[in-house]
């Protein structure tokens, strides 16, 4: 059986202590205990109709868009890509990637990788200036998942943590 020693606190220091500890309100999880659905992607050349109706039997509002050999390129708003059809500026046969948000890749705005393996703390920091981050393989060949700010908080509300 194993036994914890437990260290007496200095009387003075019992105070002070929550102030000298670090504060992690995920208490150490990391983006698996998330427990996202698989990633949804669409191929560059689908059809902003069919993209429509795949996210909304979906319930994504984003949806990552990969090339031909799956590196995402970019990702769809949903519910703009949505207005412009009906505002008639997209035609239910454009591609997506005519109107898809065309993700960075400039050595000045270095690649942020999320894996199953990165704490949500690190998410949270990542998602505090980002709409969502995809979830990959530490090779990034496979979009996993996409994480949100509203998948964190569900997860703090499921576990009772307050922030």
């Amino acid at each position: 059986m194993a036994t914890a020693l437990l260290t007496p606190i200095t009387p003075g220091l019992a105070p002070m202590l929550p102030s000298l500890l670090p504060t992690d309100k995920y208490r150490g999880a990391v983006v698996e205990d998330l427990q996202l659905p698989p990633a949804f992607s669409l191929p560059s050349h689908e059809s902003i109709s069919r993209a429509i109706e795949l996210a909304y039997d979906r319930d994504f509002s984003h949806i990552p868009v990969l090339n031909i050999n799956r590196r995402p390129l970019g990702y769809v708003d949903v519910a703009a890509l949505k207005d412009k059809w009906e505002a008639g500026i997209a035609q239910p046969n454009d591609s997506v990637v005519k109107y898809m948000t065309k993700f960075n890749r400039k050595a000045t705005e270095p690649y942020t990788l999320i894996t199953p393996d990165t704490p949500l703390a690190d998410l949270a920091e990542f998602l505090r200036d980002k709409l969502f981050a995809l979830v990959t393989d530490y090779d990034r060949k496979f979009v996993l998942a996409v994480a949100t700010s509203q998948d964190l908080d569900n997860f703090v509300s499921r576990r009772g943590i307050s922030g």
